[in-house]
């Protein structure tokens, strides 16, 4: 299994089977640094057989993802906004930031639909659509690459 994250308190999550298929995600704001290192245990918990960990943006919260990540033994993979945005969207869709995010946001949508995943009632989060983004991203690329397996 594949976690991605867009990194923040309030952070965007999506979680991916071996298949590259979107099983859940979710936006949580954790308040601040403290909640998020006390609630990562519980997320890692709740996904059997997490594989990667794959984080959006740097700093401090990224350190705190990553050290969790590496005491389970899961591989930690790091990205940045233009990585993935660069092979999903169009030139013109990352113009600027606005029009990325809110073409992300119908990707997403579209990703949600074809995994099966409940539709969010009324308007996707961007960070919810950019972890969406990051999962898929990241599916492509290791299983492109032969990854052993996300399961």
């Amino acid at each position: 299994m594949l976690l991605a994250v867009d990194l923040g308190i309030r952070s965007g999550l999506a979680c991916f089977d071996a298949t590259g298929r979107l099983h859940w995600y979710r936006s949580t704001n954790f308040g601040d640094a403290s909640r998020l290192r006390r609630a990562i245990p519980g997320i890692f918990d709740s996904i059997p057989r997490l594989k990667y960990l794959v984080l959006e943006g740097g700093g401090p919260l990224f350190e705190l993802w990553c050290r969790q990540g590496r005491k389970r033994g899961v591989q930690v993979l790091q990205l940045q906004a233009e990585d993935w945005r660069r092979e999903l969207l169009l030139a013109r869709e990352r113009r600027s930031a606005r029009l990325a995010k809110a073409r992300a946001a119908e990707l997403a949508r579209e990703i949600i639909r074809s995994s099966g995943a409940p539709l969010p009632r009324g308007t996707l989060v961007h960070d919810v659509a950019e972890a969406v983004l990051v999962g898929l991203y990241a599916s492509r690329h290791l299983r492109r690459e032969g990854a052993d397996g996300l399961s």
